[in-house]
């Protein structure tokens, strides 16, 4: 069993996000991509998030559908702050020692895994798998592996870069009055307008 972690606080889910998925799924042969949006992230402690049961509405709008996509509570429904190693180790008990963890993230966030609790056990527990984004430089690969060694070894580049969507402008734009179409599925958009979310504030 093969399966594929993204995690993220989701605010909103948009279309990059499901794009990244489905692109690990077929190009890594993945069985299935959990999607875990988490309640507090350490290195956005001073972020507004929009409350927890609407980001998970969101997300399980997004993913209906797709069989091989699934939703877990793991994060959210944990006291106190979330760190990814931990979740990781929760879920490798969980699915036993015979099934492949493949921790999906994004380049910019990669980027900062020096920062994250325990990198070096991470690497140990999953693979990365990092979307390449446009003007990236694999010098960049070769920078962390000085802080986290072993990990061009443990780590798998897709380079069919999604489409550059960002959380933060999404919100923007709905705070401005914007369109969001294109930008997020047309539940996640309706959902949105229904519940009213994002018209008042923009956060980063």
């Amino acid at each position: 069993m093969r399966t594929g972690i993204l995690g993220g606080t989701f605010d909103p889910v948009h279309n990059a996000h499901l794009m990244i998925a489905g692109q690990a799924l077929e190009q890594i042969g993945l069985d299935e991509v959990i999607f875990i949006p988490t309640s507090h992230t350490p290195l956005k402690e001073d972020a507004i998030i929009t409350p927890v049961e609407h980001r998970v509405k969101m997300l399980e709008l997004a993913i209906t559908g797709t069989p091989a996509f699934r939703l877990s509570r793991i994060e959210i429904d944990r006291a106190g702050i979330s760190y990814t190693v931990d979740t990781i180790a929760e879920l490798k008990k969980a699915v036993g020692g015979d099934s492949e963890l493949y921790f999906i993230t994004g380049f910019d966030s990669l980027k900062t895994l020096p920062r994250w609790k325990e990198p070096d056990r991470i690497i140990k527990l999953c693979r990365l798998v990092t979307v390449s984004r446009p003007g990236y430089d694999v010098l960049d690969i070769n920078e962390l592996e000085k802080y986290i060694p072993g990990l061009i070894k443990n780590l798998i580049i897709i380079d069919d870069p999604a489409p550059d969507i960002s959380a933060t402008d999404i919100r923007r734009r709905l705070a401005s009055g914007l369109s969001i179409r294109d930008l997020v599925p047309v539940s996640v958009e309706r959902y949105i307008r229904e519940n009213g979310l994002y018209k008042n504030n923009i956060n980063t």
